[in-house]
């Protein structure tokens, strides 16, 4: 394997649609797939929210924003991502194939990028991938199954805490909730003046910081 192959092969590795797979493997998938490999500075759109979804966009190195919108758009959350990671692969395929999420590079940013076309193949070609692939959509598909069966969260902060965290791609890490108080309160039913106040406390607490129009979650596990 020469240095580039193997340079290659260690990236790939970081990411679970490739675990599992031996060198010799990962060596012949590299050499007969159509890899696209694409740097970007900062502030670069990778994808936009309602667009064909034609890749399966890896991020290699670097440093993403998720913006992902409410179906009206009133408001919307951010989200800051840290390589590795792998755009939602459940949108190549079914209902709808178009992207869920406008993607942005944070920082300088390395991406593999795998056509659609070359999905089926792999699918068909290679066993690990093809499971790996199957195991990353049935896990999501699971949790999703299981959320409406979850204890029903009993204390203000606790709904607060589920309302916000249920509109995340990712379960952890900053984010920012671009939204009203009001917003909140009507879809949980209370009083905008309680709900002002559970956040301000919370705030208290160093859990989160408030603007106008702005919630800012630095690290959303710490909620829980």
């Amino acid at each position: 394997m020469d240095n580039r192959n193997e340079f290659i092969y260690e990236r790939l590795l970081r990411h679970p649609l490739f675990q599992g797979m031996s060198q010799n493997g990962l060596t012949s998938l590299v050499g007969h797939t159509k890899l696209e490999f694409v740097r970007m500075d900062t502030g670069h759109v990778i994808c936009s929210d309602g667009s064909p979804c034609e890749q399966m966009i890896f991020l290699m190195s670097g440093r993403v924003t998720l913006l992902s919108y409410s179906d009206d758009h009133s408001y919307h959350v951010e989200e800051r991502i840290s390589a590795p990671m792998l755009m939602p692969p459940e949108y190549l395929f079914g209902l709808s194939q178009r992207h869920p999420h406008t993607c942005q590079s944070a920082s300088p940013c390395e991406l593999l990028m795998l056509s659609k076309s070359e999905v089926l193949r792999l699918l068909e070609s290679n066993d690990i991938f093809r499971t790996n692939l199957l195991n990353i959509i049935a896990t999501r598909t699971q949790r999703l199954a299981r959320r409406p069966w979850h204890t029903h969260p009993q204390t203000l902060r606790h709904k607060i805490c589920r309302y916000l965290s249920e509109r995340c791609h990712y379960p952890a890490g900053e984010k920012v909730f671009h939204l009203k108080m009001q917003q909140i309160a009507t879809a949980l039913g209370k009083s905008r003046l309680n709900v002002s106040r559970e956040l301000h406390l919370m705030e208290h607490e160093g859990l989160l910081k408030l603007s106008r129009g702005n919630i800012l979650v630095m690290a959303l596990e710490r909620l829980f």
